[in-house]
């Protein structure tokens, strides 16, 4: 028998957030346990059981910390394993991490994140907003991102839109796109690439974290799209090529720090007596 149609797009315990113009102290309260608990994890599973091969990481701090008030950030990176998000956090500084003011609001699968209305508790007061794909570009998780950019926060999104198991180059999705044009404050886009975090936690039985393992994160030069949105704005432009254009810029500079982690990477494996090729073709790479 078919599936009915659009069986499965809704939120079963309801949207998870209050007004965040004005939370109640309840919220403020869980989230400020949450996120710093979180953090503490992350930055014990990356960098205390694991090894960090960081370059340009700083850039990512001062990012987060310090740039200009009210001036929104978005951080785009590849997503290679289930616990990239919190555990790639680790990179930070203990300060941020225990921020829930600072720290990230993220987009999460709602068929996995938001199942058990436990779930929906620790995941929203950890700062994730249920995403439901194939819903597109106009949803409620969204129009709530956009709100938090135009407030100036930051938000960090997998364009490639799922787990890349295969570390294929995917196509991104036009989300990201979308964020950076509707903003009502035109954000700093900051991408990153990691390289190792299948091996902290594979995406195969036994689901265990691992330790010993080296991940490389490189993060990017930042992108300033605001005379291309200005511009695009001026003209009239259909919002589904504005999307797709900062989209595949965002693209190509993502393919650029692939290239470059990957080097990086093969050469400090090669320097531990490990052989390590990147992913051809969509497979998987090699370590022996």
């Amino acid at each position: 028998m078919a599936e009915p149609e659009g069986k499965g797009l809704f939120l079963r315990f309801g949207w998870p957030f209050p007004d965040m113009k004005d939370p109640p102290l309840s919220f403020r309260l869980r989230s400020t346990f949450i996120v710093p608990m979180v953090g503490t994890f992350s930055k014990i599973l990356l960098s205390l059981c694991n090894n960090v091969n960081g370059h340009n990481l700083e850039r990512l701090q001062e990012m987060v910390e310090k740039r200009p008030k009210g001036t929104p950030l978005i951080t785009v990176s590849n997503h290679y394993s289930c616990i990239d998000d919190p555990a790639l956090w680790g990179v930070l500084k203990w300060r941020h991490l225990w921020s829930a003011t600072t720290m990230r609001w993220s987009p999460a699968a709602h068929d996995i994140a938001f199942t058990r209305r436990i779930y929906s508790w620790f995941f929203s007061s950890g700062k994730c907003v249920p995403i439901i794909r194939g819903l597109g570009v106009y949803q409620q998780a969204m129009d709530f991102l956009l709100e938090r950019l135009g407030e100036g926060h930051w938000v960090h999104i997998f364009p490639e839109g799922k787990v890349n198991m295969t570390l294929e180059r995917m196509r991104l999705k036009w989300g990201v796109g979308r964020l950076v044009y509707d903003s009502s404050v035109c954000p700093i886009v900051l991408p990153f690439y990691h390289v190792g975090m299948d091996r902290v936690l594979p995406n195969h039985p036994p689901y265990i974290p691992r330790i010993g393992k080296w991940v490389t994160v490189v993060v990017g030069e930042p992108l300033d799209f605001r005379a291309e949105v200005e511009e695009m704005r001026r003209r009239n432009e259909d919002p589904a090529y504005a999307r797709r254009h900062i989209t595949d810029r965002i693209q190509e500079e993502l393919g650029h720090l692939r290239e470059h982690a990957e080097e990086l990477h093969a050469k400090l494996m090669a320097e531990k007596g490990e052989m390590w090729k990147p992913a051809v073709h969509g497979r998987k790479e090699g370590c022996a």
